[in-house]
């Protein structure tokens, strides 16, 4: 994971904070609301590593090299991971 826990939290309270600030949750809320940001956080950092795992596994997996870094590798990444995010129920 890219992220410590410490970021984790860390971006976790800069949320809660947001949406205490625009009224969008109640004082009396906010451990709750807190501990689900930090489970969606979790999930979705957890679900782009495997994601990134597994497009690289798969264009590595292609007869042609495409060396990594490269302008037709980039785009291959970026659709391949948009494609995979979507399928786990992540929009980009």
């Amino acid at each position: 994971m890219r992220f410590s826990d410490d970021r984790i939290s860390h971006l976790s309270h800069l949320i809660l904070d947001l949406l205490v600030e625009e009224s969008c949750i109640e004082e009396g809320g906010k451990v709750s609301v807190l501990h689900d940001i930090k489970k969606i956080l979790l999930n979705y950092f957890k679900a782009e590593d495997q994601v990134d795992d597994a497009v690289r596994k798969r264009i590595r997996s292609y007869s042609r090299v495409i060396p990594e870094g490269s302008r037709e590798w980039e785009v291959m990444y970026g659709k391949l991971f948009a494609e995979e995010m979507t399928k786990r129920g992540f929009e980009l």
